[in-house]
């Protein structure tokens, strides 16, 4: 899962949601993410960030 950044060529360009290298992907293989799958990848990079920071 990734964030869409932009266009290049003929490709979209994605990040993933906790920030870092961004990679291209064919658009036909680009979907928008449920709103459970959304969820569940917001709470793995709030979890990833806090155990990183040492509050968890």
């Amino acid at each position: 899962m990734g964030e869409v950044m932009g266009f290049v060529g003929a490709y979209v360009q994605l990040r993933p949601l906790g920030g870092g290298r961004e990679w291209d992907v064919a658009p036909h293989s680009v979907r928008r993410a449920s709103p459970e799958e959304r969820l569940k990848a917001s709470l793995a990079v709030a979890n990833n960030r806090s155990s990183r920071s040492g509050l968890g």
